[in-house]
């Protein structure tokens, strides 16, 4: 896809440029990790093993250990590989929690750590089509990103999205590491978020949800492990949904009641959101599809003040 950039009425070219060194990939990306990726940096060229982790991060939001890998050389098996490091990880948990300790002088406790979220994130400027195919499975936990550099200075991390297969790897390799990996780790979806009989909060949410990702085509949904569905702007959480059987609670981040105009008083604040979460946080609680106009009409003016 061509970029451009406008001076008056004129569309110039951006060029991209090679990314020389992997190397030079992997000290940028490190640095901004938060930025990019929302992730914790840990560590550089993290040896264990046979084995050689370019960068090890964590990832806050789910508990999790987050495996970066970069790559020059297309010729490498994304499946192989990929999995090859979260085995690695589940065989050698306290080492991992070792390392974290002493590079952030923080204690994490094994209990705290939710390893079946740990993923594998491979990093190059592009991929063979035999590798984007790899992927492209519902509970891998193996994510490309593309990265491209660009002569304005610009660099765009771009994850390459599978296509929504709905098949499961374990239906298609009887590799025993494979299988031993996938029993342990597990990719979120929605479905994850509901019981078999709660058809009244799924409705709900479906309409949420529609409504929540038409307010700004930038709004991704992100299943996170339970008890939330959440939706952001790159790193940026804006929204959460919480479910129940007859009921969803809509969250606003980073505003409290006072932030808003209320005046059915519906918005509810959430007790010690800032001490345990770090910001406050608003709920709405939608029973019926009638509250869900005023529900987003509480959101939408969320969403506004985080635009400022």
């Amino acid at each position: 896809m061509a970029i451009f950039k406008q001076k008056k009425d004129k569309l110039i070219p951006i060029q991209e440029l090679k990314i020389d060194l992997e190397r030079d990939l992997q000290v940028l990306t490190e640095k901004n990790l938060e930025a990019v990726f929302g992730l914790q940096f840990i560590a550089t060229e993290f040896q264990l093993q046979n084995l050689r982790i370019d960068t090890l991060a964590f990832d806050k939001e789910t508990n999790s250990f987050v495996i970066i890998e970069y790559k020059r050389d297309r010729s490498f098996s994304i499946i192989d590989q990929g999995f090859a490091y979260l085995s690695l990880m589940l065989n050698n948990e306290a080492a991992f929690i070792l390392e974290y300790n002493e590079k952030t002088g923080k204690v994490l406790d094994r209990k705290s750590i939710n390893w079946s979220q740990s993923r594998v994130l491979f990093l190059a400027s592009s991929f063979t089509t035999h590798q984007v195919v790899a992927v492209n499975f519902k509970d891998l936990p193996i994510e490309l990103w593309k990265v491209k550099k660009f002569d304005n200075g610009m660099i765009l991390y771009n994850q390459v999205e599978a296509s929504g297969n709905s098949e499961s790897i374990n239906k298609v390799t009887k590799n025993k590491e494979i299988a031993k990996v996938s029993k342990e780790i597990k990719r979120n979806s929605v479905d994850d978020h509901f019981k078999s009989d709660w058809e009244k909060s799924r409705e709900l949410y479906e309409i949420v949800s529609q409504k929540i990702l038409a307010l700004d085509p930038r709004i991704e949904e992100n299943p996170n492990p339970k008890p939330y569905i959440g939706y952001r702007i790159g790193t940026a959480n804006l929204f959460a949904i919480h479910t129940y059987k007859t009921k969803i609670v809509l969250v606003i981040s980073r505003t409290q009641p006072s932030d808003l105009k209320d005046p059915e008083k519906k918005a509810l604040y959430r007790l010690n959101s800032f001490k345990h979460y770090n910001q406050h946080l608003t709920d709405i609680v939608i029973t019926t599809e009638e509250d869900i106009d005023y529900a987003m009409f509480l959101a939408k003016q969320g969403y506004k003040k985080y635009l400022k």
